[in-house]
């Protein structure tokens, strides 16, 4: 029974031990790097009980505002750590020992206690570190005088000092010939932990006025820190300590449990481990006596304090050439576990082995080059095919055609290559989208002159659809206008077409009109500036142009702003030029459900009233606050266009009106921008105003409300019966091509 309990026990503490050992790899548990140090190895950690192997080793990373980056500190000695190495050696910032006062004690001198290593694993290094003292007439020593049970220390012995003597003219010190002048070094000795920093003034007659200082330093920083000013203070200096692993917490590790120092060292031919004397000192009642050091065996490499971290370095790769051709003898290396073999291969060769050898040779690089050179020429044909074909098929023919019948701009749009579109949208990536629609996505890219543009990547088209690009490109190509967005160029020897338009920043007038930008508000004057720019853009391309054009869809999520809020229309897939005598044209019903023209649908005539249309739901939008059609109200209400008018002819205008507006504009002014708004939306094409008329308009209301004190009678705003138009329930269904919604339906939310 106390066998099976023993067996029990030890099994626990087997388990419990290569838990901690998995948790001290783990470097998603425990942190091995902080600040400037990059590595912090088991034993030493950062994290929770296990990443280290004793409290003695937790690193703490502590961080200040002030500092450039985090700070590893050893937890319980208040150390700065600099680095570790799993040679038995830490660098740590250790305070000095510095008087500016000249305040002296009772005999005569100045005194530190030094016991942060009495009880810690750790030593001072007496080969890597120096005593140090500074100062005129300087005389510091290390003196061992302590009792743990007494504020005075009872019995003293000096360990070692020296002494500086005075150089007044001088005023630096150079650190690599610290001889005695202003400066003096010494040896430390051995195993030393706890000690008394003593400083006394040997001339007393002399008053330099300086600081005074003495400490323990690495010897290689203080030789290589150059000059050092004589009243410079150094809070901290680098020292070097010396650590080993306990033997009680030796034991307790994975790599010797229930072994002694011996036993590990023939359990594992990867590492092994010596036991040191550590310190020992009668005047102290609690000490470590033992500890012990790991390293991997030659031949391998790695934590030797972890299981399995020393592994096998392979000294085929790692060594440069480790086994030598001798004569005609070839050499090869084979990789063992710590070591390395060499194996000699008898080679023989004969003058038919060169020559077959030598031909074989020659004809493999024949053929290297022939298949390289014809691959090369195979892909640069097929290059050439695919991109003719891509521009057959993406409408280049078309676009030529066109071009070639229109008075175009030419000169002025460029063809990219495809290379330059990929490189500039960093090969079309989805975090460079800035908007999708029916036509395609569009891209944020800079191109190599470093132009910021948008590209449209347009959708895979069908014969259907190629219309629309090609006509795109060809109306934008005729278009000169400060308010219409610039085509700066195209690419059609692509899988499918590309667009290259000028960057507009700031997205659509409908994300600021319907709240989906909360942190930017569009004041009264900015919406009706926009609205005066857009009624100037449609006067443009109505009556200036050298032939009309009807742009066709004509609503708030094809009007863009730019970094200053101006206005650019866009979207001129589905718009049209006609001839100067033409007053209409007929064509299959397209458009966007809320903004297309009631008369247009039932007659398939889309005239430049139809523009006007779209544009009075625009100006509605800009009043309002609204979307051009609900989804959330009910089937006879969803319609803005519907609401606008009924309230109007309700004298109920103010009741819809955007706050924003209400509180900014006057109400002269937002009456007059009602009304014709109310104009453009009649039902009767012939009855609205043309675009010409409405920016007049436009232009004196804005000189309205930047004339203080200024009253306008504006006439009460008339019932004006509106016409409605009875469903023609002989039109195809094909031949609309705006949404999936009913006729009935959209007669009913366009019925004002």
């Amino acid at each position: 029974m106390i066998f099976q309990i023993i067996l029990l026990l030890c099994s626990i503490f087997d388990a419990i031990s290569v838990q901690a050992e998995g948790l001290a790899s783990n470097s998603s548990l425990c942190q091995r790097r902080c600040g400037n140090v990059r590595d912090i190895p088991f034993p030493f950690g950062i994290g929770p009980a296990g990443c280290y192997v004793d409290e003695w080793f937790e690193v703490v990373c502590n961080y200040n505002p002030s500092w450039a980056s985090p700070k590893p500190v050893l937890k319980k000695l208040h150390l700065e750590v600099l680095n570790i190495s799993l040679g038995g050696t830490v660098h740590v910032n250790y305070p000095t020992f510095v008087n500016c006062s000249d305040d002296e004690g009772p005999d005569g001198s100045w005194s530190k206690l030094n016991t942060e290593l009495a009880t810690s694993p750790f030593i001072f290094s007496q080969s890597e570190n120096r005593f140090v003292v500074i100062g005129c007439y300087n005389f510091a020593s290390i003196v061992f005088a302590f009792d743990p049970n007494s504020t005075y220390p009872t019995f003293e012995f000096v360990m070692g000092g020296c002494v500086s003597i005075c150089d007044p003219g001088s005023e630096v010190i150079n650190a690599s010939s610290c001889n005695g002048i202003n400066c003096c070094q010494t040896t430390i000795p051995s195993r030393l932990v706890v000690f008394n920093t003593n400083m006394r003034t040997l001339n007393t007659n002399f008053s330099y006025g300086g600081c005074k200082s003495a400490f323990l330093v690495e010897e290689k920083w203080f030789q290589k820190s150059g000059s050092i000013k004589m009243n410079s203070i150094m809070p901290h200096v680098p020292v070097v300590l010396e650590w080993g692993i306990p033997d009680a917490l030796f034991y307790s590790l994975p790599i010797s449990y229930n072994t002694s120092a011996s036993t590990a060292n023939n359990s594992s031919p990867s590492y092994s481990c010596s036991n040191v004397t550590y310190y020992d000192s009668p005047y102290w009642s609690y000490n470590w006596s033992w500890t012990y050091a790991c390293s991997c065996k030659k031949g391998f490499e790695g934590n030797p304090y972890l299981l399995h971290g020393c592994q096998d370095i392979n000294e085929c790769k790692t060594l440069k050439s480790p086994c030598f051709n001798h004569g005609s003898r070839s050499v090869y290396c084979e990789n063992t576990n710590g070591s390395y073999l060499c194996h000699n291969r008898v080679v023989k060769p004969t003058m038919t082995m060169i020559a077959i050898g030598v031909s074989s040779g020659i004809g493999v690089l024949i053929l290297l080059v022939g298949g390289w050179w014809s691959y090369k020429v195979i892909k640069k044909r097929t290059k050439i095919k695919q991109k003719n074909k891509f521009f057959k098929r993406n409408g280049g023919l078309l676009l030529k055609q066109q071009l070639s019948s229109h008075e175009a701009n030419v000169e002025h749009t460029k063809l990219f290559d495809s290379k330059d579109l990929e490189k500039a949208t960093d090969r079309f990536n989805v975090n460079r989208i800035l908007g999708q629609g029916g036509q395609g996505t569009v891209y944020k890219g800079m191109l190599t002159d470093g132009r910021i543009v948008a590209v449209k990547k347009s959708k895979v088209i069908d014969e259907g659809k190629l219309e629309e690009f090609i006509n795109e490109v060809v109306i934008l190509s005729q278009i000169n206008h400060r308010n219409v967005v610039k085509l700066i160029g195209c690419c059609l020897e692509t899988e499918v077409p590309l667009l290259v338009y000028e960057y507009i920043p700031n997205g659509t007038l409908f994300q600021y009109v319907n709240g989906q930008v909360e942190e930017f508000s569009l004041t009264w004057d900015m919406r009706l500036r926009i609205a005066t720019e857009v009624a100037g853009a449609l006067f443009y391309l109505h009556s200036v142009a050298s032939r009309p054009i009807y742009h066709r869809d004509i609503k708030s999520a094809n009007i863009l702003l730019d970094d200053k809020y101006r206005t650019k229309v866009a979207d001129f897939g589905t718009s049209r030029t006609i001839a100067i005598d033409q007053t209409h044209l007929t064509t299959l019903v397209h458009g966007t459900f809320g903004y297309l023209d009631p008369e247009y649908f039932q007659s398939s005539q889309f005239t430049e009233k139809s523009d006007v249309y779209s544009f009075g739901v625009v100006l509605a939008e800009l009043l309002t606050g609204e979307k051009a059609i609900s989804s959330t109200k009910t089937q006879e209400s969803r319609s803005l266009a519907t609401n606008f008018i009924n309230s109007i002819e309700e004298n109920n205008l103010f009741s819809i009106i955007d706050s924003l507006v209400l509180k900014e504009g006057k109400k002269e002014a937002i009456s007059a921008v009602a009304n014709l708004a109310k104009r453009c939306l009649n039902l009767n094409g012939k009855k609205r105003p043309t675009m010409k008329e409405v920016v007049k308009e436009l232009e004196a209301i804005q000189t309205l409300e930047k004339t203080p004190n200024l009253q306008q009678n504006y006439e009460e705003l008339e019932y004006v019966p509106t016409e409605t138009y009875e469903p023609l329930d002989d039109v195809p269904s094909s031949t609309m091509s705006t949404s999936s919604m009913d006729t009935q339906a959209l007669l009913s939310s366009q019925s004002v």
